[in-house]
């Protein structure tokens, strides 16, 4: 009998332990896909992968340091004659490349570029993604770069996905950032991670969430709570935002950008793009967008 109950207490100890052990899985899965994420350039989505010769504009491969000693590698692509420059800051798993689709237009309407690769990313030493919570050191330092080693007085930014995010933060803390293009970010790390979890996995959100959560800070030391734009983003004014979100946005849901619209304060604008594929808002209408996007630029920088 006491074999027998024996039996039992271990058959019930491994029925509890293997759901909890599955769990613990896929939640380190989940955040070692955040942290060390794979990217190949796709043509399909960014347009270009060569470097900026490719639209035949002259370039200069640029490099500087972070506050933290992280050493960042950059294009910069002067305009002549101009003290006016934007910022490209690409997303999660992604590179400078992605911003290479908006250089033409923004260049022709006489901005100077830089596009970074944030760290981790592109042709920087490998190390790990933060969501943005370090990678706004990232765009601080590129904005310093610009003031520092260039004639540029007057600085905009555009940021796609994990970029915009990670731009908004840059911004928020940074006045000397005049105004801001955020490309579909989200509005709420932990409601992006609900869905991720409910709609693509297929799992409940409870104990997953917090499991993710608890073990993506403790092992990069980033804070959750410092990752939510729709509560900064009122504080960025009167410097003006301009959203823009794909209706149809399957990876970070419409939703986002109605809330970060709503969470801002004027001056603020917001383009509904009828695209159904995450960042790729330019492929719904290039020449509308390239003509909103290089006037607003042009009205306040």
């Amino acid at each position: 009998m006491h074999l027998l109950n024996k039996k039992i207490v271990i058959g019930i100890g491994i029925f509890i332990s293997l759901p909890v052990l599955a769990m613990l899985i896929v939640a380190w899965t989940m955040t070692s896909n955040i942290m060390y994420p794979r990217y190949v350039c796709s043509e399909q989505h960014f347009i270009y992968c060569g470097d900026p010769s490719q639209l035949g504009l002259r370039f200069e491969d640029i490099s500087f340091t972070a506050d933290d000693g992280y050493e960042l590698n950059s294009w910069y692509i002067p305009a002549q004659q101009s003290t006016k420059a934007v910022i490209f800051v690409h997303g999660h798993g992604a590179d400078r490349h992605e911003g290479m689709r908006w250089f033409s237009a923004i260049h022709k309407a006489g901005f100077n570029i830089l596009a970074l690769d944030l760290r981790n990313s592109g042709k920087n030493r490998p190390a790990f993604s933060s969501m943005g919570y370090f990678e706004k050191k990232d765009v601080q330092a590129a904005v310093d770069y610009l003031y520092r080693q260039t004639q540029v007085q007057s600085v905009g930014i555009f940021g796609t996905s994990m970029g915009a995010v990670t731009s908004i933060m840059a911004m928020d803390k940074d006045s000397r950032i005049g105004a801001g293009v955020f490309e579909a970010g989200w509005s709420n790390l932990n409601d992006l991670f609900t869905q991720l979890i409910t709609k693509q996995l297929g799992l409940p959100s409870f104990p997953l969430l917090p499991l993710i959560s608890w073990i993506l800070e403790w092992r990069t030391g980033l804070d959750m709570d410092q990752l939510n734009p729709q509560q900064i983003l009122g504080d960025i004014t009167p410097r003006p935002v301009f959203i823009i979100h794909c209706t149809g946005d399957r990876l970070i849901d419409f939703s986002h950008g109605e809330r970060n619209f709503e969470a801002a304060n004027e001056p603020k604008e917001f383009w509904q793009s009828s695209c159904q594929t995450h960042a790729r808002a330019w492929q719904s209408d290039p020449d509308y967008i390239e003509k909103r996007v290089t006037k607003y630029y042009l009205k306040y920088l």
